[in-house]
């Protein structure tokens, strides 16, 4: 019943927040939006350097009609749900697997923080050379650019595990598997929640990158033709849709998933 009570409060608190949140979000759009309209309206040529909102607003309602944006936003979003996914299901157990000796996750840690290091865009030429302008392209560098993320924190958070816990899961006749499942993901959850917020906003910026490059039909895809086309309309209404789209899977979702984590882990007292 306590903890329930708990979770009452927690989710009551949250609503709160999030109204809060929300209604700041719209005075700040209100205000962009007027700034933007007046930098529209006293610059030459707005239609091909910045058009205003409403022609913005247009152009998303012809291609809604269309069919034509639903259908890039579905598959952008698509690619990200899936190569995100599969990043995150490789990257926490690797991560767990190195930790089980002190020894080699110490030789891993490095090569991890190196391969993080390097954009997923960086490796796109060499995966083209691979595999060609293909969905299977644009896939790989989500899955590279998720899952080093995730492994890399997922290390970290391990070797931040007093070892005399995980020598007295073996004392007491544990195995592997129960030292990982018991001690190394329930020690390691707090950087396994940040990891993940990280590894999925890392895949955000990636499958639009990948789009563009690799040709692919998606939001990236729309914004890199637009600009072939000389179509400002579709690139602004592109990047709109991206930003909000990850305000939306951040602000509301992954930042209150890594809170609660923390919370319930008891690094954070509230």
């Amino acid at each position: 019943m306590q903890s329930r009570s708990k979770l009452d409060r927690f989710l009551w608190s949250l609503q709160q927040l999030m109204k809060i949140d929300a209604m700041n979000l719209v005075i700040l759009v209100i205000f962009v939006l007027i700034g933007w309209s007046l930098i529209s309206d006293n610059i030459a040529n707005p239609a091909r350097y910045l058009p205003s909102p409403i022609a913005v607003a247009l152009s998303s309602v012809d291609m809604l009609v269309k069919g034509l944006l639903p259908s890039y936003f579905s598959d952008t979003l698509l690619r990200l749900i899936i190569g995100s996914a599969i990043g995150l299901a490789a990257g926490i157990p690797f991560g767990l697997l190195l930790g089980l000796n002190r020894t080699v996750a110490d030789m891993f840690h490095p090569m991890l923080n190196f391969f993080q290091s390097v954009s997923g865009i960086a490796i796109f030429p060499i995966v083209v050379i691979w595999y060609g302008n293909s969905d299977v392209t644009v896939l790989i560098v989500i899955l590279y650019t998720s899952f080093f993320p995730i492994a890399f924190n997922v290390l970290s958070g391990v070797r931040e595990i007093p070892i005399r816990y995980i020598n007295a899961a073996r004392t007491l006749g544990a195995s592997r598997f129960q030292v990982m499942k018991d001690v190394l993901f329930p020690g390691a959850m707090p950087h396994i929640a940040t990891g993940s917020r990280l590894s999925i906003g890392f895949a955000w910026r990636a499958v639009i990158a990948g789009e563009m490059l690799a040709g692919r039909q998606g939001l990236g895809w729309m914004i890199f033709t637009g600009q072939d086309s000389d179509k400002t309309t579709e690139i602004i209404l592109g990047m709109v849709i991206i930003g909000f789209t990850w305000i939306i899977l951040d602000h509301y979702l992954l930042r209150p998933l890594e809170e609660r984590t923390i919370e319930r882990w008891g690094l954070v007292q509230r």
